[in-house]
């Protein structure tokens, strides 16, 4: 017989990354120090470029929203991990998994977008200087912001919306330490079929049409450089992208890392472990990668400890 039940399934189980209780204590300080890394370095960055009116350029706006970005990216996942070790308890309730499902794949989905709308920006900035203020005014980057969430609310409803179709049956482990949309698929009792298709064209749609895009305006960025007489207009022209680089480098090698270790002939531990470098690695590194290089965000943060300095001394 085929035992389904849509309603009957109130709770999911959460393997994690290891079911070694020695090796509980060493996860829950890392993840807690990772964590907490990743909101102290991206709030700084906010702060930095929200105190500072030079900062306040498109570029800057959009690193902002990528820094808010992946501060709600990691909190989706992070506490309840976090909490599930310190209580020794893996249960998560069925609508809570929905739910992380539904903002996991908002928030990555998002930072995709993100990092391909500032790619766009570093290549007006570059190979069209004279007209990047006009291009690039106020009213294009809050549409584009908006563009990027609006296709991203869409994506993740979809995808929710398909999860909620499928059937369970009595017990369903996730060998994950988050809600993973491949994982709760796999754990279905109903066809899947339609969901896997969905899932490749739609991924393969946004997330190859957004590194096309990185990579066309890299190109293009390029060309410029390549044109530039001088080797210091050079050299400051490109590290204007060097950090945007990077992160973009960091981003794709680990998802598509995560996708190819999860569709080949690994375990789904191996995959679980390998999530963490996109999920937790990369937003923690991001605001680091962008301030370490950057003057700007330095001298913003250098003014802003330093008000605080004189009113801890003052009071």
């Amino acid at each position: 017989m085929n035992q389904r039940n849509t309603t009957g399934v109130l709770e999911f189980l959460l393997l994690g990354l290891s079911e070694d209780p020695e090796l509980q204590p060493l996860l829950f300080g890392l993840f807690l120090s990772m964590y907490l890394l990743t909101v102290w370095g991206n709030l700084l960055l906010i702060l930095a470029v929200s105190s500072d009116s030079h900062l306040h350029t498109p570029m800057y706006f959009f690193l902002s929203n990528l820094s808010l970005m992946d501060i709600c990216f990691t909190s989706t996942t992070i506490p309840k991990m976090l909490r599930n070790i310190w209580t020794q308890n893996q249960a998560i309730t069925y609508a809570g998994c929905i739910t992380q499902v539904y903002f996991f794949l908002f928030f990555v989905v998002t930072d995709n977008f993100l990092l391909t709308v500032m790619a766009y920006d570093r290549y007006v900035a570059i190979c069209h200087p004279l007209r990047y203020t006009v291009i690039m005014n106020p009213r294009l980057c809050g549409l584009l912001v908006l563009l990027c969430c609006t296709v991203s609310v869409l994506y993740s409803l979809l995808q929710t919306l398909m999860v909620l179709q499928l059937s369970f049956c009595a017990k369903v482990t996730i060998p994950h330490f988050f809600c993973e949309l491949k994982q709760i698929v796999q754990q279905s009792c109903s066809d899947i079929s339609l969901n896997d298709l969905v899932t490749y064209i739609v991924s393969a749609l946004l997330g190859f049409g957004s590194l096309s895009g990185i990579l066309y305006s890299y190109s293009k960025i390029v060309s410029s450089i390549l044109k530039i007489a001088s080797a210091q207009g050079k050299y400051k022209a490109f590290s204007t992208c060097a950090s945007h680089l990077s992160v973009v480098f960091l981003f794709y090698c680990s998802a598509f890392g995560v996708y190819l270790s999860s569709s080949g002939t690994l375990s789904s531990h191996s995959s679980a472990v390998a999530s963490v470098l996109y999920t937790v690695v990369t937003p923690m590194l991001n605001p680091f990668i962008y301030s370490l290089r950057n003057k700007d965000i330095k001298g913003a943060l250098e003014i802003v400890f330093r008000k605080q300095s004189i009113k801890w001394f003052d009071g």
